[in-house]
C-alpha cells in the first residue's frame, strides 16, 4: 500500500501498548509520510518503526525537555513540516508529554489531528465489568498531602476510576487503597495485549493478599460505589430524637431530604412528623 500524503500539521499517533499488531493502517501511513517523529524514548520507538519499515528522523521529546524543545518544533510546523507525536506505548498526551506542544499549536493556529488507537485506560475499563461511566486520573501525586487530597476526592465519586501505578508505588499505597475504596471491586491489569497478559480481580480490602510482578506499569480500575438500596421501614430512637429537634425549625420535606441517605421510607418519616405535630 502506497502511503497517502497527509495534510500538514501535528499528528497525535496512537501506537501499540504491547502487541505490535495493534496499530492502525492510518497510523502506519501517517508515520510514513511524516517529516519528523517526536517520541519519548528513541530506543523504544525504533522497535515499532522498524517493524513497519518506517525510516524517519526521530526527535526525543519527554517531560524533561518538552519546554525547551517546543519552540523548535513549532518553528518546524510553521515551515509546513508534517510532525507526528507518539508515546512509548498507547495514546499520546494521556499521562504522557505533549500538552505544552498542543497549547502552543492552538496559539499558532496549527492544525492538530488525532490518529486514534490503543489505550491502556480504555482497554482495562472494558474488561473490568464495572460502570462505563468512568473517571480517568492516571498517576497519583507523589507528595503525601496532595495524594491524600486526591484519594479523598476520588473516593467520593460514584464512577469507575482508572489509575496508573508502577508495582512499587502500588505496594506503597496499598493501605490507602484499602482505606479509601473499602467495599469496592478492583481489577489490576498488567502486561495487556502481551503473552503474559493478566487481569487480577479482588476487593479493595483484599488487595494486600495479591501477589503481582515487580515489572511493568499497572493499570488499576476501581468499581463504582456499592450503594445501599435497602429501604428501612422503621425509625430508631436516635432518629426520632433528631426529628423532634429538627421539626420546630425545618419543614417535613427538608427532614425527609435530610434522611435520604439513610434509606428510610419517606412515608415513615412523614407519618412520624405528623404525629408529633398533632
Amino acid at each position: 500500500m502506497i502511503p497517502q500524503p497527509e495534510k500538514k500539521g501535528l499528528f497525535l499517533v496512537s501506537t501499540p501498548i504491547g502487541n505490535l499488531k495493534d496499530i492502525t493502517l492510518r497510523a502506519i501511513e501517517t508515520l510514513k509520510t511524516s517529516d519528523l517523529i517526536l517520541c519519548e524514548d528513541t530506543r523504544v520507538s525504533i522497535k515499532i518503526l522498524k517493524n513497519y519499515k518506517i525510516n524517519k528522523r526521530l526527535i526525543s521529546y519527554h517531560k524533561f525537555n518538552e519546554k525547551k524543545k517546543t519552540e523548535e518544533i513549532i518553528n518546524y510546523l510553521l515551515e509546513g513540516k508534517i510532525i507526528s507525536l507518539i508515546s512509548d506505548a498507547g495514546t499520546p498526551i494521556i499521562s504522557d508529554p505533549g500538552n505544552i506542544l498542543i497549547k502552543e499549536c492552538i496559539k499558532n493556529n496549527i492544525k492538530i489531528t488525532p490518529i486514534p488507537g490503543p489505550s491502556s485506560a480504555i482497554s482495562s475499563l472494558i474488561v473490568s465489568g464495572f460502570s462505563e461511566r468512568f473517571t480517568f486520573y492516571g498517576f497519583l501525586s507523589q507528595k503525601k498531602k496532595n495524594l491524600i487530597e486526591e484519594l479523598e476526592y476520588l473516593s467520593d465519586l460514584n464512577t469507575s476510576i482508572v489509575l496508573y501505578f508502577s508495582p512499587n508505588k502500588l505496594k506503597k499505597n496499598i493501605n490507602h487503597i484499602k482505606k479509601y475504596f473499602n467495599n469496592r471491586e478492583i481489577v489490576i491489569c498488567r502486561e495487556m495485549t502481551k503473552l503474559y497478559e493478566e487481569f487480577i480481580r479482588c476487593k479493595a480490602e483484599e488487595i494486600d493478599k495479591i501477589n503481582f510482578s515487580d515489572k511493568g506499569e499497572l493499570t488499576i480500575v476501581i468499581s463504582e460505589k456499592k450503594l445501599n438500596t435497602k429501604v428501612f421501614n422503621y425509625l430508631n430512637e436516635s432518629d426520632k430524637k433528631l426529628i423532634n429537634k429538627m421539626l420546630p425549625k425545618k419543614s417535613i420535606k427538608d427532614i425527609i431530604k435530610f434522611f435520604k441517605e439513610r434509606k428510610i421510607s419517606k412515608k415513615i418519616i412523614y407519618d412520624y412528623c405528623l404525629s408529633i405535630k398533632k
